[in-house]
C-alpha cells in the first residue's frame, strides 16, 4: 500500500467541505428524500480527492488545523503495476542479502569445524 501523504486544502476547498456537511432544508414531495449531510460530505471529499490526487476513503485529520489532512495517493493502473514491481524487487533484494548473510555465517562455522 502506498504511504500516507500530508495534504493542505485551500480555504475555498475547506468552505466547500464544511458547506457540504450542513443539513439541507427541503420539502418532501412524492416521498423523495435528499442526500444526507454525510453523503454530501463524502461526495465533497471524493471531488477533492480527484482534484488533489488522493483516495478520498483514506483521509485522516492532522493536528495542524482544519485544512490539513493525510491520505493515500490515488494511482493509475500503470502506477500500481510499477509500484508492485518496485516492492517485489525490494523484497527480492532483501531476501538475497539475508541468504548471503546466512551462507557466510554457515561457511564461517563450517571452516571452524574443519580446523
Amino acid at each position: 500500500m502506498n504511504p500516507r501523504i500530508e495534504y493542505e486544502m485551500t480555504e475555498e476547498d475547506l468552505k466547500e467541505l464544511l458547506d457540504a456537511c450542513e443539513p439541507v432544508t427541503c420539502m418532501m414531495i412524492g416521498g423523495y428524500t435528499p442526500s444526507t449531510p454525510q453523503e454530501n460530505a463524502n461526495r465533497a471529499w471524493e471531488k477533492l480527492g480527484k482534484k488533489m490526487g488522493f483516495d478520498s476513503t483514506t483521509v485522516r485529520p492532522l493536528e495542524k488545523g482544519q485544512r490539513f489532512f493525510s491520505a493515500v495517493p490515488s494511482e493509475t493502473e500503470a502506477q500500481k503495476q510499477a509500484r508492485i514491481q518496485r516492492e517485489q524487487e525490494v523484497k527480492r533484494q532483501e531476501e538475497i542479502r539475508t541468504l548471503e548473510k546466512d551462507i557466510a555465517t554457515k561457511q564461517s562455522r563450517l571452516s571452524e569445524l574443519r580446523r
